[in-house]
């Protein structure tokens, strides 16, 4: 069946028609003739921007549309990870009816591609893992979802670890995570030798939290380069934050941009304030980018509303931007951006001015947004929004259909 978007401005442009079949877009142009049968959307001279991807998001510790609790959580990641160890199975629901939830929020709002973590340790074994696989399921007609195998302890400081990472991958994650290999395993070289040689062994991307700062981030990007290229796995390679980034003098960090362009290493990052990703400098040097929204309203942090629109202002207000050209690069890398970041095949962004996504033949994974204008949309953050995912309308007013 095919659908056709009447009335639509892309990327805020003039007003037109646009025309879904077979999971992409057919064609453009005003007043295009409906196949017989086709679905007729009345866009009302709305914004069709590519639907939002959230490439760094923790679905196995949402708190999403539970009874607000205090933060309880004491500064550092090992501090913060016991904090979450000591609550999480206490909550008011299972992790399966939490990210099941979460997810559905996440996707009506404008949300169809989607990157996951899921925590798996000695401790929660592969519980967290299974609940975001059943939300992965529950909306698979919805959403395209992606689930890290996620060892938040560290690999090295709690027996089993290493072995429960790998059962994860056998469970069906998508890909293999890992975290600070010199401030919370310190033992770099066989945190990474653990998680590049899984990788290896069931041929699945790396995505790597780096919440080192400095030069200690920049000793383990190093590390982390050196292995992306001896194994071959260029263009499979995430490090997510990477905080240590902007603490670099200017010259070594145009050095590490420019590595990890031609590495075609990609970032995610989560828009954080005080320590905003370069962007302007990454677009420049080809690395792809996407965002996320990290953890919401969990039990490491109280902000989080499943709106990626919403951490759209986030990364364009942290990263000091006032100019329409890139607050609008901000929903490039939002959209787009992230796209590319799950799959290194798709269409990437080429420079802070490029806005891909809505030509003939992309995927018809698209949101509609009200608003004079994109930079518009993004600080007025209006409910009317319409969801489409494969072609098909999946959300509308911020509710499922």
């Amino acid at each position: 069946m095919s659908t056709i978007l009447r009335n639509v401005r892309p990327w805020g442009a003039e007003v037109t028609d646009v025309m879904l079949d077979g999971g992409a877009i057919a064609g453009l142009g005003a007043s295009l003739p409906a196949a017989p049968g086709a679905t007729e959307v009345d866009g009302r001279g709305r914004i069709l921007l590519p639907s939002f991807s959230d490439v760094h998001v923790h679905l196995d510790s949402t708190r999403l549309g539970l009874p607000f609790r205090p933060h309880t959580g004491a500064p550092g990641v090992w501090n913060m990870m016991m904090n979450d160890r000591q609550h999480w199975r206490g909550a008011d629901a299972s992790v399966a009816e939490r990210a099941t939830a979460t997810l559905g929020a996440m996707i009506a709002r404008g949300t169809t591609r989607v990157r996951s973590y899921a925590q798996v340790d000695a401790d929660a074994g592969l519980e967290r893992l299974e609940g975001v696989l059943a939300a992965k399921a529950e909306h698979s007609s919805r959403a395209f979802v992606e689930v890290i195998a996620f060892p938040q302890a560290g690999l090295l400081r709690e027996a089993g670890s290493v072995e429960v990472l790998e059962e994860a991958l056998k469970l069906g994650a998508d890909v293999v995570g890992g975290i600070d290999p010199c401030a919370l395993d310190r033992d770099p070289v066989r945190h990474l030798d653990i998680v590049f040689g899984l990788a290896e062994k069931y041929s699945v991307p790396v995505d790597i939290h780096l919440h080192e700062p400095g030069q200690l981030g920049l000793f383990s990007t190093e590390l982390i380069l050196e292995r992306t290229k001896a194994l071959g796995m260029q263009g499979l390679v995430t490090i997510s934050h990477g905080y240590g980034l902007a603490e670099l003098p200017a010259a070594q960090l145009q050095e590490l941009v420019e590595a990890m362009g031609a590495l075609d290493v990609s970032m995610a990052t989560i828009a954080p304030a005080g320590a905003p990703l370069p962007l302007q400098q990454l677009a420049a040097a080809g690395v792809r980018v996407g965002l996320g929204q990290d953890g919401q309203r969990d039990y490491w942090s109280p902000y989080g509303n499943a709106d990626m629109l919403d951490r759209t202002w986030q990364l364009a207000f942290t990263s000091k931007f006032r100019a329409d050209e890139l607050i609008e690069h901000c929903v490039a890398v939002a959209t787009i951006g992230g796209a590319a970041v799950l799959d290194p095949q798709a269409t990437r962004l080429i420079s802070i001015a490029d806005r891909p996504g809505l030509s003939v033949g992309d995927p018809a994974e698209l949101v509609l947004v009200s608003g004079d204008t994109v930079t518009a949309a993004v600080m007025d953050r209006l409910p009317d929004r319409t969801v489409i995912h494969a072609g098909a309308v999946v959300a509308e007013g911020l509710e499922l259909v």
